[in-house]
């Protein structure tokens, strides 16, 4: 009578080890699909912000290059003006200066300037 208690508790046993067996597969299908549903609920948001980001960037770089072109030409401009210092220097400063020389110079420099 104990045998067969055994054999039949065995057998519950290994149908229930066959059941896990079974569910496990379904287990993990699910935890998969959980897994998946977290991560493209964490994904779409930084999706939407890395876009927003790299529009920012896009707009800083190009602020960047009109800053960086403005700087040039204003240091083209500081370059030219500093020249037209020392011209004028130069002349004030000649043993044979003359007022109107030195009127002349300053006229046509000006002139070069307006245009």
């Amino acid at each position: 009578m104990l045998s067969v208690l055994g054999v039949l508790g065995g057998a519950g046993g290994l149908a229930a080890i066959a059941a896990v067996v079974v569910q496990r597969g379904k287990f993990r299908a699910e935890a998969a699909d959980m897994l998946t549903d977290t991560a493209l609920t964490l994904v779409q948001p930084m999706r939407a912000r890395v876009t927003e980001l790299e529009a920012e960037a896009q707009s800083a770089r190009e602020l960047l290059r009109a800053s960086d072109e403005r700087a040039r030409r204003l240091q083209l401009t500081v370059a030219e003006l500093r020249a037209m210092l020392d011209r004028w220097y130069a002349l004030i400063f000649a043993p044979d200066a003359t007022i109107r020389a030195i009127r002349y110079a300053v006229r046509e420099d000006r002139r070069k300037l307006d245009r």
